[in-house]
């Protein structure tokens, strides 16, 4: 129960109990288990349809991961409220890996009004070919 509020499963069978119904939290738990997931994507939907006209700023980075015993670049879109939004993996570092990535995520999320990241060379070079390079912002 803790997509929309922090409840356990014997807090809802109290709720629920002082409104009349009389179940168990096992009863609760195997709706939870069946309908959680469906309730759970309808919320993270309406959200990312209402971050899609917004004035968001998104802080982009990579970082080095070992997958399988090889070295990988983790792509990561993170926004304002600290929530990543989307991430990527590829072998290289470079335009073409950042340009794919952007576009993932510009496609799931729409447009975000400014991008902060690092010095990396390889954004900028995606952001233009996005015509968003004067979105960017270089942090650290």
């Amino acid at each position: 129960m803790y997509i929309r509020f922090p409840l356990s499963l014997r807090n809802v069978e109290d709720l629920l109990h002082e409104r009349g119904i009389d179940i168990s939290h096992g009863t609760v738990r195997f709706w939870w288990q069946r309908f959680g997931p469906r309730f759970a994507s309808e919320i993270r939907k309406r959200r990312i349809e209402g971050m899609r006209s917004s004035q968001w700023r998104w802080h982009l980075d990579e970082m080095f991961v070992k997958i399988n015993g090889e070295m990988r670049y983790l792509w990561r879109a993170v926004d304002h409220e600290g929530e990543v939004l989307e991430s990527f993996v590829t072998k290289t570092r470079d335009k073409k890996a950042a340009l794919k990535f952007l576009k993932k995520a510009m496609k799931k999320h729409g447009r975000a009004e400014r991008f902060v990241t690092d010095k990396l060379r390889s954004y900028g070079a995606a952001l233009k070919d996005l015509d968003a390079a004067d979105r960017q912002e270089t942090g650290r």
